[in-house]
């Protein structure tokens, strides 16, 4: 399969500004999102959330009790939904014959947040006396639970003997921050971000769970490798393409280890994050972990070299010039593909200026990798700290040239590349 190369595009901006408008529809477009909203302060993060989901074309219903609508007015969600925002079980003026169970049929996820202490007991013990705890009962579908309430409520054993209840039924519990509540306490029971609960439903119903049991190990970002204490040679890596495909693996059910050098990104949720500094560090890492896994995805720019000597001390400038002498690091794509283990898939990255092709398939070869991810870095939109790539995936039998696309894209073309290679798909 080959597809148009970038630089057949008339116009990389036109193709820029179509590419984030279908980013929308990328994400979560069909799905049905279930918010149910309870009496707390923290219910004013739910009206962002609901835009973030909206903006993702995803249909979002708000339910309400009673209570909630006192700290934030049901208008806010109709405007920012289209749909009327359900309080009451006996309201006349709905579209469904049964709302309830017409609702909770149609639900891709529902997220309880902020969840009360009494709404958490409600749900906990079979209580369906209102609209939201209702609906609830009558889903079938993954149901999430954010508590948020003062410390004193959350650690008391009654709620969370309900919270264990709850877990035990196949709920999952979204662990509250700690930090300064309304009531001015610090503890335990603050609403985590809206974006923390964003991906919680993203990882939810972003993907069906095609690497369910699959162990997929990522490496990503750049290593330091150390002159003396203040100074060390690096390169310009930022690890967005290896975080978005460990993120990308975990939303489709994987057991993620990312290992990492230092980067300036937030780490990606729901993965096992292992911070290293040098090319040295990240291959112990490497070595450490990698009998268990299934797929090895190294998206990592480690250093070819390193000092061969590191100075304890600064080194103290002088008029002459100064000589770095540097050894080879270890190899540790190839280190993989000379100690791998029946059965797994090792996929490797080549970033190359000339000859990517040529290059690409003589590592491909040379290393004894299954796949190789290749981009060129003069090519505009590829490269280190985009938000984009143009990725041409190399493998034994085919060689496949993609357009420019998000690195989030770039991550979903590449797992399902592995799949279908490995015979999963």
């Amino acid at each position: 399969m080959l597809l148009r190369d970038v630089r057949d595009m008339k116009s990389m901006e036109s193709y820029l500004s179509i590419l984030e408008r279908s980013k929308v529809d990328f994400m979560l477009k069909g799905k049905t999102v279930i918010l149910g909203v309870t009496g707390s302060i923290a219910a004013y993060k739910i009206a962002n959330l609901t835009s973030m989901l909206t903006k993702q074309h995803c249909d979002v219903h708000v339910i309400m009790t009673e209570n909630a609508a006192n700290f934030i007015n049901p208008i806010t969600f109709e405007t920012l939904t289209g749909h009327k925002t359900l309080i009451d079980t006996f309201d006349r003026n709905f579209n469904y014959n049964i709302e309830h169970v017409s609702l909770a049929k149609k639900a891709d996820v529902v997220l309880i947040a902020p969840a009360s202490a009494n709404v958490i007991g409600k749900m906990a013990n079979g209580i369906a006396d209102d609209m939201l705890t209702t609906t609830v009962l009558a889903c079938r579908c993954r149901k999430l639970v954010s508590p948020a309430m003062n410390t004193g409520m959350y650690e008391n054993p009654i709620l969370q003997h309900n919270l264990d209840k709850l877990k035990k039924f196949g709920f999952e519990i979204i662990e509250p921050d700690t930090g300064l509540l309304a009531c001015k306490d610090v503890g335990v029971g603050k609403m985590p971000s809206e974006q923390v609960l964003f991906d919680y439903i993203l990882k939810e119903i972003r993907f069906e769970k095609d690497m369910e049991g699959k162990k997929v190990m990522v490496t990503a970002g750049p290593t330091m490798e150390a002159i003396d204490p203040v100074r060390y040679i690096s390169n310009h890596s930022t690890g967005k393409m290896g975080y978005a495909i460990a993120n990308v693996a975990a939303q489709r059910g994987a057991d993620v280890t990312l290992i990492t050098g230092k980067t300036e990104l937030e780490p990606p949720r729901f993965v096992n994050i292992i911070n290293v500094i040098s090319a040295s560090d990240m291959f112990e890492a490497v070595k450490e972990n990698a009998e268990k896994q299934d797929i090895i995805i190294k998206a990592a720019a480690v250093a070819d070299y390193t000092p061969k000597e590191t100075s304890k001390e600064k080194i103290k400038k002088s008029d002459d010039d100064s000589i770095i002498t540097l050894k080879r690091t270890a190899d540790i794509l190839k280190y993989l593909g000379e100690n791998r283990r029946e059965g797994q898939y090792i996929c490797g990255f080549s970033m190359e200026t000339e000859n990517m092709l040529e290059n690409s398939k003589k590592k491909l070869n040379k290393k004894n990798a299954d796949m190789i991810v290749a981009n060129n870095l003069k090519v505009e939109g590829a490269g280190f700290g985009t938000d984009t790539n143009v990725i041409t995936i190399i493998t034994k039998d085919n060689v496949t040239e993609f357009p420019i696309m998000s690195k989030d894209e770039a991550a979903v073309k590449i797992l399902d590349e592995i799949l279908l290679q490995s015979g999963e798909a």
